[in-house]
């Protein structure tokens, strides 16, 4: 299975309990102390070997006792219900990270998270605008987390906050927002006004498929907001 060709590309979307500006990308401990959420991803195109990923969409609910770094992790993995078998099948072995360089994605998490929850295939709604910054993510009876643009206290007016990682290993550049998140299933959390960020992503086996130039060309980085 690791020397299949893949390629997954689309909208991504992170919440954590941390304030805006997630500690973990400055090395800084989280806000609480622990770090608690949801990702979620949308595949526009991809496949894996033979297999199309095209409009797969997944998510993950997750725990970390300290910074991510430090290991631990919880992590339930959710699948949208109308996935194949053969797309569930392609999915895990690429979130095993398994035969993936080290410092990619799904390698860094399969060494961070010691614990996975058993696997959920139930509707996901996924509605995701980088330029509004707005994002749901929502799993009837599991989790449901929505990002609105951050406000200034004073004015009311939209806030845009870019962050920029020219050497990122998630995303190159991603719009800040403001996420409200609560899970209710086997990983509980509930907040308002926290961080939350959205991006576009590529990966295959390699991690990141494009390089930061690629990325801003394909993608109109610098012309977002």
């Amino acid at each position: 299975m690791t020397d299949v060709k893949w390629h997954i590309e689309g909208e991504y979307v992170e919440f954590c309990s941390c304030d805006h500006g997630c500690p973990c990308e400055g090395m800084a401990n989280p806000t609480q102390g622990h770090c608690d959420g949801v990702v979620a991803f949308k595949v526009n195109h991809g496949n894996y070997g033979d297999v199309s990923m095209d409009g797969l969409i997944f998510a993950a609910t997750y725990f970390f006792p300290r910074a991510i770094h430090h290991g631990g992790g919880h992590m339930q993995p959710i699948i949208h219900e109308s996935a194949s078998e053969a797309q569930r099948e392609a999915l895990f072995a690429i979130m095993s990270g398994e035969g993936q360089p080290v410092g990619t994605l799904f390698n860094i998490f399969s060494i961070i998270v010691e614990h996975i929850h058993e696997p959920l295939f139930e509707p996901l709604e996924f509605e995701w605008d980088v330029k509004k910054r707005t994002c749901l993510v929502n799993v009837p009876g599991v989790v449901r987390a929505e990002t609105v643009p951050i406000r200034n206290p004073v004015t009311d007016s939209d806030v845009q906050i870019r962050t920029v990682l020219p050497d990122g290993w998630v995303f190159y550049e991603a719009e800040m927002g403001s996420g409200t998140a609560k899970g209710v299933g086997d990983i509980k959390f509930d907040y308002s006004q926290r961080h939350s960020s959205l991006a576009h992503f590529a990966f295959n086996n390699d991690g990141m498929a494009y390089t930061y130039e690629e990325a801003k060309e394909r993608y109109g980085l610098d012309n977002v907001a």
